[in-house]
């Protein structure tokens, strides 16, 4: 059975009727006013979300920002749950930064500003993500990396994750990064024993990042 539409059950099953109504109005951008009339359940609105392309396994940012409107954060869990354990199915790079991206989400706080400055996410794009998520810095921290995943597709690596977070003092949290993928390191070569895998590499390459000066972090 299809995780994701085990996910999409759940969250329907949790829905109350105001707020599928609620959905299905800010849903009218993208669902025709005769289909949005019809619909009975969540199921129905995802249903038709699915034909259209603007929601799947992989991309799951739509289901977000709806789950963050209704302020749902039991649902919100869930999908969070479901985006952990899609990892495994995801190539070693992109599990490598769904881990850094939820560090960074976990300990940079208010000081994602900065850190979105860096990475070349526009003043324009942070203030929409600030407009968009206006109570929630988890999600406007999130958000921003999604934002910079999108445009800088030819450079999105934990590598350059790091380096921008020395760059911007944030050291304490490049370290967290920094020791989890050493962690993950060791145990894809456990996976891929015997002999040592290649998932060494990474580690490797992000601690050579570490030789501009002690790890002096600031707060967040």
């Amino acid at each position: 059975m299809d995780p994701f539409l085990v996910l999409l059950h759940s969250v329907s099953i949790g829905l109350s009727n105001d707020e599928l109504t609620e959905l299905k109005f800010l849903c009218r951008g993208r669902v025709g006013k005769r289909k949005l009339e019809g619909m009975q359940s969540g199921l129905d609105l995802f249903n038709v979300l699915l034909e259209q392309n603007e929601l799947d396994s992989e991309h799951t940012e739509l289901l977000r920002e709806l789950l963050v409107s209704l302020r749902r954060q039991d649902l919100l869990q869930r999908l969070d749950s479901f985006e952990a354990g899609a990892p495994g199915r995801a190539p070693p790079e992109e599990r490598d930064l769904r881990a850094a991206f939820d560090i960074i989400c976990d300990n940079v706080g208010k000081d994602w500003r900065r850190l979105a400055r860096h990475l070349k996410v526009t003043d324009t794009k942070i203030d929409a993500i600030e407009e968009k998520y206006p109570r929630n810095l988890t999600e406007q921290v999130r958000e921003s990396l999604r934002v910079w995943k999108s445009t800088k597709r030819e450079d999105v690596t934990v590598s350059h994750l790091v380096r921008a977070l020395r760059a911007c003092q944030l050291n304490l949290v490049a370290d967290l990064i920094v020791e989890d993928q050493q962690a993950r390191g060791h145990e894809n070569e456990g996976e891929n024993a015997p002999g040592r895998g290649g998932g060494g590499s990474i580690a490797v390459s992000l601690t050579s990042c570490d030789s501009d000066g002690p790890a002096v972090g600031t707060p967040w």
